[in-house]
């Protein structure tokens, strides 16, 4: 068993048994935390390696519950277009010419961009996972996959159904456990109604939750009253979507009735607010989902439509958002929205032991540099890490007790040849 301790660092722990910043240690065994407090000396006695920590601030590591991964590919390819003309003009088509190569091209370079910025867990709901699933397992990431499938034509139906079911079978739970799995119909404007009820039953039969898209345009509620007389939350609920654990991305135009729907029926929801505001697609009802008492957690969406995976910015964005919108400055403080990032995520997605700095929990963790101007004085390491930090101040990032970056090092991926492959994998589609 290998111990290692880090020493002299300031922990933001995310623990509400335990002071919010402690300036202190931390041992962990393997994968997983085994003490976080005052110095100790004892400790140090025991420990194979001790890491000073000094002007380090560590904390849990990002979950980024909501995106795309391949889709890096078209990051800067169509900007500044409505949601609709901007899928079904410019990324659909493209989608369309995506081989294997290209998923594990785009996968690899988002997840080299997500562990430069402190992510250590996040959702992809995308088309050929099996690649996704390797180089999750390759660069040590942590991830919930999902094959997202659109109902369309309807004669592929079977085949994707089986598709994504075969997927959650072969790597739920796999990668030392660091990859689980959940069914995916893409949204209920791109899948019949017939369609999505097989898709719940075969998540009834996998015991897996469901993602899915659902209400982030006003477009989509307005459709989804004209095709099936009720809009998306009416929708889902009789489709059973509800009865299953949940967590549904965007959630952006919801009325009173509906945000009582998910609290009662306890659905989470992925706040995506920079792309969002990106794609003009409005701003969700944070405040009231969650003194409703949802669940909410934060995603970046792709980085075709962000355009980039840094969590810094979406937990900075939801807390200056919703003051701004709503008029409260109290409206959402900055724990909040760091919890929005860290074990809210963890919890949205299901996952145990992940998203705090706790003895017992996963060591999926990460090192900013404080020793940088916007970090003093050293007032409020939440606030700074809030509305001054950036994912560029991100130093080592550790996934459940194994170092995926030291000292700004990617150590299980060769950012060089992802670039390059990434790269040539665009010039050839294009």
């Amino acid at each position: 068993m290998t111990k290692t301790l880090i020493t002299n660092g300031t922990f933001v722990t995310m623990d509400d048994q335990l002071p919010v910043v402690i300036d202190g240690a931390m041992m962990m065994e393997n994968d997983t935390i085994t003490y976080i407090g005052a110095q100790n000396e004892v400790l140090r006695e025991q420990a194979d390696t001790i890491i000073d920590g000094t002007g380090r601030c560590y904390l849990p590591g990002f979950v980024n519950t909501h995106g795309h991964a391949a889709m890096s590919l078209l990051r800067g390819y169509a900007d500044d277009l409505n949601l609709q003309v901007w899928l079904e003009e410019k990324m659909w088509p493209m989608e369309g010419k995506f081989t294997n190569a290209d998923v594990r091209a785009g996968t690899m370079l988002s997840i080299a961009e997500m562990i430069r910025s402190g992510t250590t867990s996040f959702v992809d709901m995308y088309d050929k996972m099996d690649e996704v699933g390797a180089a999750v397992e390759q660069t040590g990431m942590r991830a919930c996959l999902t094959r997202g499938i659109i109902g369309f034509p309807i004669e592929l139906q079977q085949a994707k159904l089986k598709e994504a079911t075969d997927f959650a079978r072969n790597w739920h739970r796999t990668a030392e456990g660091r990859i689980t799995a959940m069914m995916s119909p893409h949204a209920p404007y791109t899948c019949p109604p017939d369609f999505i009820t097989k898709v719940v039953e075969a998540s009834i039969e996998l015991n897996l939750p469901i993602h899915t898209h659902m209400s982030e345009t006003q477009k989509e509620v307005d459709l989804n009253v004209q095709q099936y007389g009720a809009r998306p939350v009416e929708h889902l609920l009789k489709l059973g979507v509800f009865d299953r654990p949940c967590l549904l991305a965007h959630a952006v135009h919801l009325n009173d009735e509906e945000i009582d729907i998910l609290a009662s029926h306890h659905v989470h929801v992925s706040h995506n607010p920079g792309s969002n505001l990106k794609l003009a697609s409005g701003v969700a009802r944070l405040i009231q989902l969650r003194q409703a008492g949802v669940l909410v957690s934060l995603g970046t969406d792709s980085s075709a439509s962000n355009n980039n995976l840094d969590m810094f910015e979406e937990i900075r964005l939801t807390a200056l958002i919703h003051k701004g919108v709503s008029g409260d400055p109290t409206a959402i403080p900055a724990m909040d929205a760091l919890k929005m990032g860290t074990i809210d995520g963890a919890r949205s997605i299901w996952l145990e032991q992940v998203g705090m700095l706790r003895a017992g929990y996963k060591a999926d963790f990460i090192a900013v540099n404080m020793e940088q101007p916007h970090f003093v004085p050293r007032t409020d390491m939440v606030s700074h890490l809030v509305y001054s930090a950036s994912g560029s101040d991100v130093t080592d990032v550790c996934i459940n007790g194994r170092w995926v970056m030291r000292k700004k090092e990617l150590l299980t991926l060769d950012m060089e040849r992802v670039m390059f492959d990434a790269e040539k994998s665009f010039q050839g589609l294009r």
